[in-house]
């Protein structure tokens, strides 16, 4: 359970971002944080969150679906 909890707040956490680097593209305000802070912070989230599914379907904390239909 608490692998899920910490995913779904990784998730929201890129969330987050992603809507920050679109404000930012859309004002588009010299001397400010570059966009490209928010979206590097979303693509490390991402590959975080990958990394983490796949090292608790190794341990077992979670179990993948055997028939997805």
């Amino acid at each position: 359970m608490f692998v899920k909890i910490i995913i779904g707040l990784l998730l929201v956490f890129m969330i987050f971002n992603l809507g920050k680097a679109f404000f930012i593209m859309i004002r588009h305000e010299p001397g400010k944080e570059p966009m490209s802070k928010f979206i590097g912070r979303r693509v490390m989230t991402s590959a975080l969150i990958i990394l983490l599914i796949l090292i608790a379907v190794a341990t077992g904390l979670i179990e993948p679906n055997p028939r997805p239909y």
